[in-house]
């Protein structure tokens, strides 16, 4: 009954192991799917752009998967304390990496828009720093996650607070430029899209590392933030 008992938390250990690696593996997926999107934006690869495009159909694939391989051990492991938080942490992560994902494919789709249309009017913003730090931030995000350390936390926050700042920046050159030229309206309006999916990335690339919080120290630092908000207000 031991051996059995012990060979139960053997096989457990290597489910959990299972889903902390699908995870980061998902991660390094989505990074990627941003990152090319990104570089068919600059460079105008077309085939580039529809890899990306194509290429979400398999994350939203893995997401599915993992969810589902939470949900079984789940129902047959009962995990409790820690053991609770690395799945928990998962489902929520997989979460905001199917939406980085989700982003990265609008990124190329207007990218796409933009490298095929007659309009010749693009508006030049500096999207390359805000694109940049974004990256950077999920980069950070997903060795927090792999390492389950919240070192690098107040970093990812600050970061993502530049990335805010450098979003409204952008927009408010967007509309100069359309109130100036209408000609520009139409792929000003692309770019304006573009930013905002950066933005986004990088705010769930934060709330990444949020989930590493609670994975770490059990804490949820989102009702944190609501209740500072809150009190903000008041």
């Amino acid at each position: 009954m031991a051996k059995m008992t012990e060979h139960t938390y053997r096989q457990f250990d290597i489910e959990l192991e299972e889903i902390r690696r699908g995870v980061l593996q998902m991660g390094g997926m989505v990074e990627q799917q941003a990152r090319n999107a990104l570089e068919g934006l600059r460079s105008g690869d077309l085939a580039l752009l529809e890899r990306v495009i194509e290429g979400d159909k398999a994350v939203n694939l893995e997401q599915i998967r993992l969810d589902d391989d939470c949900n079984h051990i789940i129902v047959r492991r009962q995990p409790a304390a820690s053991d609770l938080r690395l799945i928990m942490t998962a489902i929520k992560s997989v979460s905001d990496l199917e939406r980085i994902g989700d982003e990265a494919k609008k990124i190329a789709k207007a990218a796409r828009r933009l490298h095929t249309s007659e309009n010749t009017f693009t508006p030049r913003v500096g999207l390359a720093q805000c694109a940049d730090m974004a990256l950077e931030m999920l980069q950070m995000a997903l060795d927090a996650l792999a390492r389950a350390s919240t070192s690098s936390v107040d970093t990812i926050k600050q970061k993502d607070a530049e990335v805010d700042a450098d979003f409204k920046s952008i927009m408010r050159q967007l509309i100069t430029y359309m109130m100036e030229d209408p000609r520009t309206i139409t792929n000003s309006l692309e770019m304006l899209f573009i930013a905002k999916s950066i933005e986004r990335i990088g705010d769930h690339a934060m709330n990444i590392a949020e989930h590493v919080v609670y994975l770490a120290r059990g804490e949820d630092v989102r009702f944190e933030k609501a209740q500072a908000t809150r009190d903000g207000k008041a």
